[in-house]
C-alpha cells in the first residue's frame, strides 16, 4: 500500500478543519448537556415539594421571629399541600440555627427563618463554623415592623425623656434588657443609647418571652421589644410603650411617638424577617419558594394578621433581598464595631 504525500499547507488546513468540527461537536454536546441540566432543574422545582419541609427558626417560641414567621409558614403548608414543620433552635444570636441550616442538604427541604439579627452575627462571631453570607442564600423577605420601647406599667417613667434623664443623672442605674447579645433588640439598644448619649446596664436574656417575664416581675426596667411580641401586654395595660423605632408611628399604636418625636433622633432600628436556604440549593427551587411567599403575602387574611401585629409586608426578589441583607450587614457591622460589642 502506498502513502501519498500531502504538502504541509494541506495537512495544516485539514487539521484546522478537523479541530473546528470537533469544537463544534463539543459545543453542541455542552449545549445539550446544559439544556438537559436546566430541564432537570426545572423538573425538580416542579416536583418540589413532595414531602415535609423543615423551617428552622432562629429564636425562641413566642419571639417576634416565631410569631410572624409561623403566619407565613402555615400558609405555605396549605399552598404546598405538605407539612411545613417549624423547629426553634435558639441561641447565640441565631447562629445555632444558621449553622444547622447551612450544613443541611441543599434540596429546599430545610429552610432558615431569621430576622435582622442575621446581619450582625458575622461581626459578632468571626469564628463561626460557617460563613452565613456565603453558605446561606436569601430566598424571600416577608415582613418588617418597629421595635417599641416598653417599661413596666408601674414605672415612674411616663415618656422617653423621663428614662433618658434618669440614665443621665445616674449612669448605669437603668437596667436595659435585650433578647441576647447580638440580637436585633440589642442593636436597637446600642443605637438608642448612642443617640441619647446615656450609659445603661445591659441585661441580655435568651429571648423576648423571657424579657417580658423579667419586665412583669420587676427584674429589669425597660426593653426595645418587637411590637408583635408585646402588643397584647401594651394594650392590656401590663406594659407602657414610650416610643417606636421607625420614622413613622405604628398604626397599631398611633398615640406612641417615634424616637425622633420623643426627643431622641437618629435612633430608628426596625426589625425585618425572611427565609434562607443552604447556598447550593437549586435556583429553580429558590425561585419557586420566593414566588409562593409572594402569593402568601398577597392574601388579605395574611396581610390583616401581620398588620394586627404591627407588621407591614416586605416583598423582594431573592436578588433584591440579597442586596438588602448585605447593605444591612454593613450598617450593623459599624454599630457593632462602634459599640465594641463582643460575643460572650
Amino acid at each position: 500500500m502506498s502513502c501519498r504525500y500531502r504538502p504541509a499547507y494541506a495537512r495544516s488546513s485539514l487539521h484546522r478543519h478537523a479541530i473546528a468540527i470537533c469544537s463544534a461537536a463539543l459545543l453542541l454536546v455542552g449545549t445539550v448537556s446544559l439544556a438537559q441540566a436546566q430541564a432537570q432543574a426545572q423538573a425538580q422545582a416542579q416536583a418540589w415539594p413532595n414531602r415535609s419541609v423543615q423551617a428552622v427558626i432562629s429564636y425562641t417560641p413566642g419571639s417576634s421571629t416565631d410569631i410572624v414567621g409561623r403566619i407565613v409558614l402555615q400558609k405555605l403548608a396549605e399552598l404546598w399541600n405538605v407539612p411545613v414543620i417549624p423547629e426553634n433552635r435558639a441561641g447565640a444570636g441565631g447562629s445555632i440555627a444558621m449553622t444547622w441550616v447551612a450544613r443541611a442538604n441543599p434540596d429546599g427541604y430545610t429552610l432558615l427563618l431569621d430576622s435582622t439579627g442575621h446581619v450582625v452575627t458575622p461581626a459578632l462571631y468571626p469564628k463561626m463554623p460557617v460563613d452565613v453570607l456565603r453558605d446561606l442564600v436569601e430566598v424571600a423577605s416577608f415582613a418588617i415592623q418597629p421595635n417599641v420601647l416598653v417599661v413596666q406599667a408601674r414605672s415612674p417613667w411616663r415618656n422617653v425623656m423621663d428614662l433618658v434623664n434618669a440614665a443621665r443623672a445616674n449612669p448605669g442605674s437603668v437596667n436595659f434588657a435585650s433578647a441576647g447579645i447580638g440580637s436585633a433588640t440589642h442593636l436597637n439598644l446600642e443605637r438608642f443609647i448612642a443617640a441619647a448619649g446615656i450609659k445603661v446596664t445591659h441585661v441580655p436574656y435568651k429571648g423576648t418571652p423571657e424579657v417580658i417575664s423579667g419586665l412583669l416581675n420587676n427584674s429589669v426596667d425597660c426593653y426595645w421589644a418587637p411590637i408583635s411580641a408585646t402588643l397584647s401586654n401594651i394594650k392590656g395595660g401590663n406594659l407602657r410603650a414610650l416610643a417606636v423605632s421607625t420614622p413613622q408611628r405604628s398604626s397599631q399604636l398611633p398615640d406612641v411617638p417615634t424616637t425622633g418625636e420623643a426627643g431622641v433622633p437618629n435612633a430608628d432600628s426596625p426589625i425585618w424577617f425572611g427565609l434562607w436556604a443552604p447556598s447550593a440549593t437549586p435556583r429553580p427551587v429558590i425561585t419557586r419558594i420566593s414566588t409562593d411567599v409572594r402569593k402568601v403575602l398577597a392574601m388579605p387574611d395574611v396581610r390583616e394578621k401581620l398588620a394586627a401585629l404591627g407588621s407591614d409586608t416586605l416583598v423582594m426578589t431573592p436578588e433584591e433581598f440579597a442586596r438588602f441583607v448585605r447593605d444591612e450587614y454593613q450598617v450593623y457591622s459599624k454599630i457593632v464595631a462602634n459599640a465594641g460589642i463582643q460575643a460572650q
